[in-house]
């Protein structure tokens, strides 16, 4: 990989990488999500893009010592310096625990479990504890994170009015003049906003506008650091590429014009028609997808840990852990990755968590206990994952379709077939005016998938659009 890859992030001058390291879902403590982010560095990817309520911090702790750990200034052969965003907004998990302990105004309390803030005493915490976990002096990008759940709360309860807009633009403003006091104690070098509603239309109520969060940034400083917005683009929700929402211009004219780089979230992941769209193979197209006995070959290595587990600490009276008889029952019932990540937590994931407590407490002593927990772990960690691919395999028969609509709106056809990953990220590169998809690289393989994509030809501009075009809802609706 060479510098000639390399793509400037709007008036930031920072060069990244076209195709970023999304690190939602990634966290510290699993071995494949680490090797993944090492993968990524070596191959010369040099954008990591994380939050402080991925994995509740975790994200950034793996970033921050992975980073640390390699060197940030020296990651490839070009020497290209490692560029983290990041992100904060969210009142989840342990910023939960801190808000209730400590009171923060303007606080939207969208759900239960689920509050939202942009006030500058509560960035101000989460700068300090995002720092930590990065392990860095100065963040090179800060963005506030989806602060739209002003809007669409209102919205639960009538349609915002204009008086609404005011004081939504009012927070933005107050937020900002705090980041740039941020910028200027060298804490952060730019700032930014992630919405995913940037992109709709502008007569939708809980519409975000760059142009108005531009001008707010304009009303604080002269010569602000507001030079990064990120947003969903994808083959379904291209609003940010058509939709003429920002002054009669679409999202990334409007940035590209304006020095701003942009950022793609969600390249592969389309929510369309109230459900998720994965834009990837996980199969040979038009290959019969897995079925049980393929699932039941997945659960083996976890039933002999199992049997290990009662044979080893059976005579201790401690509980076994019954994970696959639990599998057993639910995977029959799960129809999607979506729904097994909307189940994974209260059915699996946290009945797992509370018997490893029992467990611990009550085998601390056992000369076994560690080795036996340590392979537990792991081989959960891992089978989450498998579970994941099985599922989204059944839904190849979808990406086919999607395959066989982008060839029939122009996009070249190949032989062998090339991966939907590698069309979906792509066409988004042949975009003017986005700077870098943003991808989950969770696995090595994912990394394998797509690091080598921006040595090949980029699609004619026009043809990317068009495809865009083809795929485009109409109207463009809020979700």
């Amino acid at each position: 990989m060479t510098s000639t890859h390399m793509r400037v992030l709007g008036r930031t001058g920072l060069n990244v990488f076209p195709i970023g390291f999304g690190c939602y879902r990634i966290g510290e403590g699993n071995a494949g999500h680490e090797a993944a982010l090492r993968a990524y560095l070596d191959r010369g990817g040099n954008l990591i893009d994380t939050s402080a309520n991925y994995t509740d911090g975790l994200s950034e702790q793996l970033v921050g010592r992975v980073i640390k750990e390699i060197g940030r200034n020296v990651v490839n052969s070009d020497h290209t310096r490692t560029v983290i965003v990041t992100k904060g907004g969210y009142i989840q998990g342990q910023n939960m625990t801190l808000a209730r302990r400590r009171t923060f105004p303007e606080v939207v309390a969208y759900a239960d479990g689920l509050w939202h803030c942009i006030h500058p005493d509560f960035l101000d915490t989460q700068i300090q504890l995002s720092a930590k976990r990065l392990q860095v002096d100065a963040i090179d990008v800060y963005l506030l994170h989806n602060p739209e759940y002003f809007l669409t709360e209102i919205a639960h309860h009538h349609p915002p009015t204009a008086a609404d807009h005011e004081e939504f633009y009012r927070r933005i403003r107050e937020a900002f003049r705090f980041l740039e006091a941020q910028v200027r104690a060298g804490k952060l070098r730019w700032y930014g906003v992630s919405s995913n509603h940037f992109a709709l239309s502008a007569s939708d109520p809980v519409m975000t506008s760059v142009a108005r969060c531009l001008e707010a940034a304009e009303a604080v400083a002269p010569d602000h650091h507001f030079a990064v917005v990120q947003l969903p683009v994808n083959l379904y929700e291209c609003g940010g590429a058509l939709e003429p929402n920002t002054d009669g211009k679409s999202v990334l004219q409007f940035c590209r014009e304006r020095g701003i780089g942009v950022l793609a979230n969600r390249p592969l992941n389309a929510f369309w028609e109230d459900q998720l769209i994965r834009l990837a193979d996980y199969v040979k197209p038009g290959q019969a997808p897995p079925g049980a006995e393929a699932l039941r070959i997945l659960l083996d290595p976890l039933r002999r840990l199992e049997h290990q587990f009662a044979d080893r600490f059976g005579s201790t009276g401690a509980p076994p852990p019954g994970i696959t008889e639990q599998l057993d029952k639910v995977m029959p019932q799960i129809r999607s990755p979506n729904h097994f990540e909307q189940v994974a937590g209260p059915y699996l994931v946290r009945p797992i968590q509370q018997w490893l407590a029992g467990a611990q407490q009550a085998l601390a002593a056992h000369g076994q206990w560690l080795e036996w927990e340590r392979a537990f772990v792991d081989e959960v960690n891992g089978l989450f994952e498998s579970l994941h691919r099985h599922l989204a395999a059944g839904q190849q028969k979808t990406s086919d379709a999607v395959r066989a609509r982008l060839i029939k709106a122009d996009y070249p056809d190949t032989v062998p077939p090339e991966p939907l990953s590698r069309i979906a990220i792509r066409l988004l590169l042949s975009l003017p005016g986005l700077t870098s998809a943003l991808v989950g690289m969770r696995r090595t393989e994912y990394v394998d998938d797509l690091m080598g994509l921006p040595d090949g030809p980029p699609l004619d501009p026009d043809v990317a659009e068009k495809i865009l075009r083809a795929f485009r809802p109409s109207p463009i609706a809020g979700y």
